[in-house]
């Protein structure tokens, strides 16, 4: 999700949670009966009315208040039934889960040049057509198919595969789709049993899978969008747009209306999408935090059903700031965080003393001449506080005082609403904005009058100017592109940290990209969040949002190269080869001051899709692995049952999380010594040689043995273990190091953390 829609959703996640009515009122449910052994979706679904029948008391009851039926990819429904009724229907052995739908936040041209993907589609590693058999389902707030991005070109006929459709509806029709735009589809049953009417929100939707919202359109450019010269927005950050994997093929899944989507819609969407035969899901959407457990979680139940079909599903992790906000943290999940690229939007302040100080803004308004400088708290409108003045909200201004004046305001809590505050500067008259905002300077927001935002170096040279100028002026300059900005990458300061809150030695995040200022292709009918409103064809946003999709579009390119992979082979392609590295050679810091990071903020690393498409090495898992991996966190066998469709009973003593075959290595209760055990599969051409190389975490000794791993053939594969001696307390914190196989060519590394309870 982008960053200003994070801001805009939790307030309307607020009012949804206080307004909330207890006892027999119908809410909507998911009822989740894992796989199947029905013939068809009719059987499927008189079933479903059957059993929700037995609750309701009659079949038109049944059929009345049945929404979703989940009758492709697994099996399921969402009705509108009463608390009583839900907890009756969970005791049915049908039965896996039963679980209330709640709403999940929807979470360029540069960016892949920072990548180096050039580097990618040269050299023989890979050519552009290769991806485009390859199919991404994108499950957002639709696409806008008239975009340049989406054209097809050069594309041959849909792959015969892909068993999806065409919807149509609110202008949208068969020729809206192509032979980029495969698929399209829309869901807003769950959205509308949950907040009432989409015409009631007053603002300008299609009931069919256009996008009034902007977002949609946003990621599937950015994965698979087409080569487009002199995109940019007015005139900032002018270039060629593309997505990753330009020749890749988009399946459209709308279930997003106004920054907002149903849990329900977004399993109908994926139980589709399954169904359809995409090779990759994208999601730039998540829960808010905190993560549900993955049973009583829709997209974790829709990706599980994913992974056992082979298909991939990668995630935004949220923009949630803190540590333990993470979200869609399933160890069957590629849970991507946000971070930086080398590109600045500068929009300067020149003071009156021709001092320069550097703001950072998305700001295409050229302002005529200086203007009086003012202070929020030193125009106070009567009876409101200096301090209350100083951020800029509604009804704390005196317009007579900041008439004509560029305001100088603050933030008050890193949720503010930036744009509202150039909204309230405007209406009383002001006709410029300096934001003091220290930890989201980075983010390029977008303002209705010249405005930019400032650090604290900035700050004390400003307050310098206005404490000894007896009539201190500025002006507020356009924004300038800055390419070549050091360091970078630097972890997104609005991207939700780790620890996994559900299963802690599954290091979470897993990876992070480019989620900070991307430009990419836009819904033209989305003009709440430009300058003065103003219709535009790409746009610049940030967020997780942003960032997954750059990984989706990496794995497409890893799918295309090495179509046999699993989803777990793609996944450790995409962890093993990540660098922890900035452009100046030191370890990645947090934006904006640098400040020291771990695995939480950033995972394995920051994506580098070269590296990916040849790892050497591959940390493996199968959906039974993921079982086995359920069973060590307490799943029952009857759910078992439902999951796999057939009896499965847990190991008497079920492998461990920290056994479980994932590429980061994780102990979040480490009592005294350990022995750890991981698995890898080589995927190389000629006999290969790999060297342990280990860095210790804080107060521990970490061995491998063996220590040398000798490969012989493509598919090997050989198990070592990992010999865990810590000989410090972590005070209830993780501590982190990494063990990194060499073999002279390429490096596969996997951070270890682990929080050490006693030694």
């Amino acid at each position: 999700m982008e960053f200003a829609k994070f801001l805009k959703s939790f307030t309307i996640l607020l009012f949804i949670g206080c307004t909330l009515v207890h006892g027999s009122t119908p809410k909507h449910y998911i009822i989740y009966m894992g796989d199947h052994s029905h013939p068809n979706s009719e059987s499927v679904i008189r079933a479903n009315h059957e059993i929700l029948a037995s609750v309701t008391g009659s079949l038109s009851d049944a059929k009345a208040t049945a929404l979703h039926h989940y009758s492709k990819s697994f099996r399921g429904f969402s009705a509108m039934i009463t608390p009583e009724q839900a907890n009756k229907l969970s005791e049915y052995d049908s039965v896996v889960s039963v679980f209330e739908s709640k709403m999940n936040m929807l979470h360029t041209t540069h960016s892949w040049d920072f990548l180096r993907l050039d580097s990618v589609y040269k050299g023989n590693h890979i050519g552009l057509d290769s991806t485009s058999n390859v199919i991404v389902g994108v499950i957002d707030s639709g696409v806008w198919p008239e975009s340049e991005s989406f054209n097809d070109y050069g594309l041959g006929p849909v792959p015969e595969k892909f068993k999806g459709e065409c919807v149509t509806g609110d202008n949208f029709t068969l020729a809206n789709c192509n032979k980029k735009i495969i698929g399209a589809r829309f869901y807003s049953k769950g959205i509308e049993a949950e907040n009432g009417p989409l015409k009631d929100v007053n603002k300008i939707f299609f009931r069919s899978a256009r996008d009034s919202d902007g977002h949609g359109t946003h990621t599937a450019s950015t994965i698979a969008g087409s080569i487009v010269s002199n995109a940019s927005l007015f005139g900032i950050a002018k270039g060629t747009a593309r997505g990753g994997a330009p020749s890749a093929r988009l399946a459209i899944y709308k279930a997003c209306w106004f920054g907002l989507c149903s849990d329900a819609d977004v399993l109908s969407a994926m139980d589709d999408a399954i169904h359809d035969g995409v090779d990759i899901l994208s999601l730039s959407l998540g829960p808010f935090p905190p993560q549900p457990i993955y049973f009583e979680n829709a997209i974790s139940v829709g990706a599980f059903h994913a992974f056992q079909k082979g298909i991939l599903v990668s995630a935004s992790a949220g923009n949630s700031v803190f540590p333990r906000t993470a979200t869609n943290v399933a160890p069957w999940i590629l849970t991507v965080a946000a971070s930086t690229v080398d590109r600045e939007f500068s929009s300067n302040i020149y003071l009156g003393n021709s001092k320069i100080l550097k703001g950072l803004s998305l700001n295409p308004i050229k302002m005529e001449g200086y203007h009086g400088l003012i202070y929020g708290s030193a125009a106070a409108a009567s009876g409101v506080s200096a301090t209350n003045a100083s951020f800029c909200k509604n009804n704390t201004l005196d317009p007579n005082l900041i008439n004509g004046k560029i305001v100088i305001c603050t933030i008050e809590k890193f949720t503010d609403k930036r744009g509202e505050k150039a909204i309230i500067v405007r209406q009383g008259g002001g006709v410029g904005m300096i934001l003091i905002d220290h930890n989201a300077k980075e983010v390029g927001f977008q303002f209705v009058i010249p405005s930019t935002l400032i650090g604290q170096d900035a700050v004390e040279v400003l307050q310098a100017y206005i404490n000894t100028d007896k009539n201190p002026i500025a002006k507020i300059y356009p924004t300038v592109t800055v390419v070549g900005t050091k360091p970078a990458p630097e972890a997104a300061a609005f991207s939700s940290m780790g620890p996994n809150i559900i299963t802690p030695d599954i290091i979470k995040p897993d990876i992070t990209g480019p989620g900070v200022n991307i430009l990419a292709a836009w819904s033209p009918v989305a003009t709440e969040d430009t300058v003065e409103q103003k219709s535009v064809n790409y746009n610049i946003i940030s967020g997780t949002s942003m960032s997954c999709p750059h990984i989706s579009a990496v794995a497409a390119i890893i799918k295309s190269y090495n179509p046999s992979w699993t989803p777990a082979a793609i996944m450790s392609a995409i962890m093993t080869t990540a660098t922890v590295l900035d452009n100046t050679n030191h370890l990645i810091g947090r934006d904006p001051n640098g400040t020291q990071t771990t695995p939480f903020d950033y995972g394995s690393g920051h994506i580098n899709p070269l590296a990916s498409l040849n790892p050497g090495l591959i940390y493996d898992f199968s959906s039974q692995d993921a079982l086995n991996f359920l069973c060590s966190n307490g799943a029952s066998p009857s759910q078992l049952k439902n999951i796999t469709g057939e009896l499965t009973q847990c190991q008497k003593y079920p492998t461990p999380s920290y056994n479980f075959n994932y590429p980061s290595i994780g102990v979040s209760n480490l009592n005294g010594s350990l022995s750890v055990y991981r698995t890898v599969t080589y995927y190389g051409q000629e006999p290969a040689v790999y060297v342990a190389s280990v860095e210790n975490p804080s107060g521990v000794n970490v061995t491998v043995t063996p220590v040398v791993l000798k490969f012989w053939k493509i598919g090997e594969k050989l198990t070592f273990r990992i010999d865990i001696t810590p000989f410090v307390k972590s005070n209830g914190n993780f501590v982190f190091g990494a063990l990194t196989w060499k073999n002279g060519r390429q490096r596969v590394r996997s951070p270890i953390g682990v929080n050490v309870v006693s030694i």
